[in-house]
């Protein structure tokens, strides 16, 4: 007598969504039906079931399962491929769990990496800078993103912290003056910091275009008028050399 969906699952320790899964995949044959229209699983089922778990518990795939078949004897090349992606992922590990201990140690948010979550001043930012600094960290290369951690070190000053505050109704002549009092100290900060003002990113035309869209989207237009005119004081006078 043959064993139902259920029981074949019970018996293979693994539920019966998983073995109508494995049919819809075409890893698990379908069985013969006995006269009442039930399914009937024999023990070959049995087997493949049970070869399908040890697989995926090793850490193939069930797309992997399917490349290999039933005929499985010592599939050298799918072994070292495996092999190869287990070594990634522990390293990915590894490398998270050092970082999740420093978190720990340092009681840092876990939304940022610890070049910048564990950097003096992070606490401090405003929203927008939080924001901006998230995306950063999926454009920066790791040294860029030292140098901007470093940045994020350096004390806070009155004018940035006019900045975070500045509303998105401020008037002109606030926001001139907001920027005035900016340039000599963002001046003063690419002298200090200049791999955080002279990243890769910074040549790369497409990456700037994108940064310019996501700073219009966190900082209020006060803010972003502030750092438009801060940019253009500090771009070269072209006329000095005719």
């Amino acid at each position: 007598m043959g064993w139902s969906t259920r029981e074949l699952s019970e018996l293979a320790g693994t539920t019966v969504k998983s073995v109508r899964h494995y049919h819809d995949i075409g890893i698990l044959d379908q069985p013969p039906r006995a006269s009442n229209g039930y399914k009937q699983y024999g023990v070959a089922h049995l087997v493949r079931v049970l070869q399908i778990k040890r697989l995926t518990t090793l850490g193939f795939s069930l797309a992997q399962v399917a490349e290999m078949g039933e005929d499985i004897t010592h599939p050298v090349q799918s072994l070292q491929a495996l092999d190869a992606e287990l070594a990634a992922t522990i390293e990915r590990l590894q490398r998270a769990r050092m970082e999740v201990g420093l978190l720990l140690r340092h009681s840092a948010r876990p939304d940022l990496p610890p070049e910048l979550a564990l950097a003096g001043n992070v606490g401090d930012l405003s929203d927008a800078d939080r924001s901006f600094a998230t995306y950063l960290t999926r454009v920066l290369s790791p040294s860029d993103l030292d140098a901007y951690g470093e940045l994020l070190r350096s004390p806070a000053t009155q004018a940035s912290a006019d900045f975070d505050a500045l509303p998105a109704d401020a008037d002109e002549q606030t926001r001139v003056d907001l920027a005035r009092r900016m340039i000599p100290e963002i001046e003063t900060l690419t002298e200090q910091y200049p791999g955080a003002f002279d990243s890769e990113i910074a040549h790369d035309h497409r990456t700037a275009r994108k940064i310019g869209a996501v700073m219009s989207e966190v900082y209020n237009p006060a803010q972003l008028d502030v750092l438009r005119r801060v940019a253009l004081a500090r771009q070269p006078d072209d006329s000095a050399d005719n």
